[in-house]
């Protein structure tokens, strides 16, 4: 670890609370006698997902509908390529997705072919976002400097002012940003943020360069050889901006809206008022978890408490856990954030950025 990077420490854990949640929790899927990796449910959304995105992909190319319907057949790509990675590529990413190591592989890998790059996202979720969730410097979910001021310890600029009013564009732009720029600067500069990225085998070199000549052959390339390149031009946008803003309001209603924390470590014990978990219970917000059509799309991510606090659980035992969760929580005292509606969690958020802007 770069010795630039002082990373927190949390505080030492409340063994009464924390022991306690886990053995609820874990003593449900016990009682149940069922792992918490993914069941059948999961793995019919992880085979009609990549099978709607190919027969898609192939009617749009090759079959050239007319331009309103190809419009819509890109909105639903966006659509797709978003589901894909909540319900897939996210619970391979944590290990949830199986009980075999390779299925979780392989459904993780996902992501390299829709343009990311599992090995940056590995490094820049798994390990920082998860562990150090809403905390300035180090979470770079929360970094979209300098056009978003997402905490009041960021820099304020004139044009945040007005930030809760021009987010809609700039999320809509999160994947073309993600698959054609932010991966590269993580490669680069070798850094998630200012956290070292793990050392990269030969393997991950190659793996890296060959997903993203992959995907800009099929995604670009290809298509303007058939289509030509307005028509390509078009549909890539449409594609990509609908999946970037689905991707960025639903990761950002899970931790950027008015009930969630953003806490700093002690400018010199480098050490955070809470232990982890309350930390999680603070900064992390669900909502809408009663919609089963939000729940079947966004694969359990408005169920973000639980997610953050047991990650390796498949997102589909979300919606049991969550009980248990909530239940603890309210015999303990402690606060549990969620909006009973998508709706609410929006307002919430736009209601953030506001107060952050002009803060």
């Amino acid at each position: 670890m770069s010795k630039s990077v002082q990373l927190p420490k949390f505080a030492k854990p409340l063994n009464s609370f924390h022991t306690e949640l886990k053995q609820r929790v874990y003593g449900y899927f016990e009682t149940k006698g069922i792992p918490s990796t993914g069941n059948s449910q999961l793995y019919l959304k992880a085979i009609i997902l990549p099978i709607l995105y190919i027969a898609t992909y192939i009617h749009l190319v090759f079959y050239t509908p007319t331009a309103w319907v190809a419009i819509l057949e890109c909105v639903l790509m966006g659509f797709i390529v978003s589901a894909i990675g909540f319900n897939v590529m996210h619970d391979g990413g944590h290990g949830s997705f199986s009980g075999k190591p390779w299925l979780n592989k392989l459904a993780f890998f996902s992501l390299n072919l829709l343009g990311g790059s599992a090995f940056m996202w590995n490094v820049k979720h798994n390990i920082v976002h998860h562990a150090y969730t809403n905390i300035d410097g180090l979470d770079d979910d929360i970094d979209a400097r300098p056009f978003l001021r997402m905490s009041t310890t960021q820099p304020k600029l004139g044009m945040h002012k007005y930030q809760h009013i021009y987010f809609w564009f700039l999320y809509s732009l999160l994947y073309m940003f993600w698959v054609f720029f932010t991966d590269f600067k993580k490669y680069f500069r070798n850094k998630v943020g200012e956290v070292p990225l793990k050392k990269m085998d030969v393997s991950d070199h190659i793996i890296f360069w060959a997903s993203k000549a992959f995907f800009y052959f099929y995604i670009i390339v290809f298509p303007i050889i058939h289509l030509g390149f307005l028509p390509w031009l078009i549909g890539f946008l449409t594609l990509a901006m609908t999946g970037g803003f689905v991707l960025s309001i639903v990761f950002q209603l899970a931790h950027t809206v008015e009930d969630a924390v953003f806490p700093m470590p002690d400018a010199i014990t480098h050490k955070m008022e809470d232990e982890w978990t309350i930390h999680q219970l603070k900064t992390t917000a669900n909502f809408a978890t009663s919609n089963k059509v939000i729940c079947w799309f966004v694969g359990g991510l408005n169920f973000q408490v639980e997610h953050h606090l047991f990650p390796k659980i498949s997102h589909v035992h979300y919606p049991a856990i969550s009980k248990i969760v909530k239940e603890t929580c309210q015999e303990f005292g402690i606060g549990y954030i969620e909006y009973p509606k998508m709706v609410n969690a929006i307002s919430s958020h736009v209601a953030h950025l506001k107060h952050v802007g002009n803060a």
